[in-house]
């Protein structure tokens, strides 16, 4: 993402618009949601897990993009399932946004594409909530265990999922199958 460090540097040092001095001009800030993504991306680009990839509709703004886990184990294995993840603009004081926008059957994830996870909330009661020292690669590793090891059929989001799992679990990974199948249509 150093297409966008050095627009901004351009940006900061650009003519005046409107024909207006330096000293008439109103110098344009970065924010320090800015700088941070900055160094955010590039940390989280270097740390990718092997079942995730991360696509900018614009490469110039890195407060949004698409994040797709294809699980290469457990029962959503074969499936690709993106997440649109926008940062706010008072990161990193308050957790990124996330929807799943697969549909997909799963205990942590409902059909409006909510996701359950802990260190995507503000206060959490297991005190793995967000805080100002978790990173974007701390959320991409965190949706890429909802698939593993940060499944949670005690605490769903979809509860319905979360009891077939435990009624049935051919039915529940066949509805799974189902889904992924869907999917890929």
């Amino acid at each position: 993402m150093i297409t966008l460090n050095r627009k901004l540097k351009k940006e900061h040092t650009a003519e005046p618009p409107n024909g207006l001095t330096a000293n008439d001009s109103v110098v344009r800030r970065i924010s320090v949601r800015d700088k941070l993504l900055i160094k955010e991306v590039q940390e989280m680009n270097e740390n990718l897990p092997a079942t995730c990839s991360v696509h900018f509709e614009d490469p110039n703004v890195l407060s949004e993009f698409i994040l797709t886990v294809a699980p290469d184990e457990g029962y959503w294995q074969g499936g690709k399932f993106k997440f649109s993840v926008f940062v706010t603009d008072d990161y990193n004081m308050a957790p990124p946004r996330v929807k799943c926008l697969t549909r997909l059957w799963h205990p942590n994830i409902n059909v409006d594409g909510d996701v359950c996870l802990s260190l995507l909330r503000q206060t959490s009661i297991d005190e793995h909530g967000w805080a100002p020292t978790r990173r974007l690669k701390d959320v991409v590793w965190g949706l890429n265990a909802l698939f593993t090891d940060l499944l949670n059929f005690e605490d769903p989001l979809n509860i319905e999922a979360a009891e077939m799992y435990n009624k049935n679990k051919i039915e529940f990974q066949a509805k799974v199958q189902d889904y992924i199948a869907k999917g890929k249509r």
